[in-house]
């Protein structure tokens, strides 16, 4: 009961318009239970005295909201004007609020008070203006706060859409020598008259790019799907390369459960096999490696190639490679510090590339 009465109030104040509520209500009530507590002790008759009180309450908050209508208006005007303006308005309430009161006090005491009455009017506009503008400055402050939490949000807002866009951009930027090599392939075994293949991996190509434009970049699979989607790129190397192309997968434990980008390791792979499997004429392996580690998943993708000298080694993630490059930007953009890409040759020959990003689960 308690918990739903605490959301219903966090519901409830979400809105501008409920919170002035809340604070303007409250704000009168206080001012209320003080002013009675400060002259119950005095005055002798206290239903004549809380009927004053009423009045002056019931005034305040009606002049108040007057006040704010004026305010409103004003929002937009420039600085100076609206400082002019809202000093004439407070001016303005005071006057219509001192003149209620200094008649509800001459009602109250009748001919006792010994002040003049001038003095009484002077000292219930002093009063009054104190009272509006601590009103007055309590609302600005309060406007000018949400206007910036306002704007605050609209940038957090505007920095998601432009994060979102760009993960969207590298994520559809697929290296154009993979379809230039399947389609070449393709036209090769149409002239063969091999149309069966052909059409085989027509469809494959197909199934590949309807996975690439369907899954949300925005969105994590688990690494089994990511590998099955790997899958279907791989059948359409397989094609080109026939026996010359080995894969070997290895998911230790939970690591088919880990939560990765869609079509990380395509790039890696595909760039695996354009550096390292067709250098060589007998062709290679290539090896997928996952586990879990403290808190992390821990993914190696190697092959059996040449490898690559220590120079261009120190440029991958960061030069003229689109599909790496592109796969380093994702990872950094998703995971900020919390992720690491290390490439490496392996001493018995070939690149290893060793990913390192959070363990997370569905």
């Amino acid at each position: 009961m308690g918990t739903s009465v605490f959301n219903w109030l966090s519901e409830w104040l979400a809105s501008e318009r409920n919170q002035y509520r809340a604070l303007q209500w409250s704000g009168w009530a206080g001012y209320t239970l003080l002013t009675f507590i400060g002259g119950f002790f005095w005055v002798e008759n206290h239903l004549l005295y809380s009927g004053y009180i009423a009045v002056a309450t019931a005034s305040g908050i009606a002049i108040s909201e007057g006040m704010r209508r004026g305010f409103q208006r004003l929002w937009d005007k420039p600085p100076a004007q609206r400082l002019l303006g809202s000093l004439g308005v407070i001016i303005v309430g005071a006057v219509l609020w001192a003149a209620i009161k200094f008649g509800g006090s001459l009602w109250l005491y009748g001919k006792e008070s010994d002040e003049h009455p001038m003095v009484m009017a002077v000292y219930w506009f002093s009063y009054s203006f104190l009272i509006y503008m601590t009103w007055t400055a309590l609302y600005y402050g309060i406007k000018y706060y949400q206007a910036s939490l306002l704007q605050q949000e609209k940038a957090l807002r505007a920095e998601s859409i432009a994060h979102q866009s760009q993960l969207k951009m590298l994520r559809y930027q697929l290296n154009p020598h993979f379809l230039f090599n399947t389609l070449n392939a393709i036209s090769t075994l149409i002239l063969d008259q091999d149309g069966k293949t052909a059409n085989s991996m027509v469809t494959r190509l197909s199934q590949f790019l309807r996975h690439s434009l369907d899954n949300d970049p925005m969105q994590k699979v688990t690494l089994a799907k990511e590998v099955e989607a790997l899958m279907l790129y791989l059948d359409i190397e397989k094609v080109r390369f026939a026996d010359r192309l080995l894969v070997n997968v290895d998911l230790d434990g939970d690591a088919s459960e880990a939560l990765v980008p869609s079509l990380l390791l395509q790039p890696i792979v595909e760039n695996a096999i354009k550096y390292g499997i067709s250098q060589r004429e007998w062709g290679g392996e290539v090896t997928i490696k996952a586990r879990v580690f403290a808190g992390e998943l821990l993914l190696e993708i190697s092959d059996n190639g040449p490898g690559m000298p220590e120079a261009e080694l120190a440029r991958l993630g960061s030069g003229s490679g689109v599909g790496i490059r592109n796969t380093c930007e994702r990872l950094q953009a998703l995971y900020g510090g919390e992720q690491k890409t290390r490439f490496c040759n392996r001493p018995q020959g070939g690149l290893a590339v060793h990913l390192r990003i959070p363990f997370e689960r569905e």
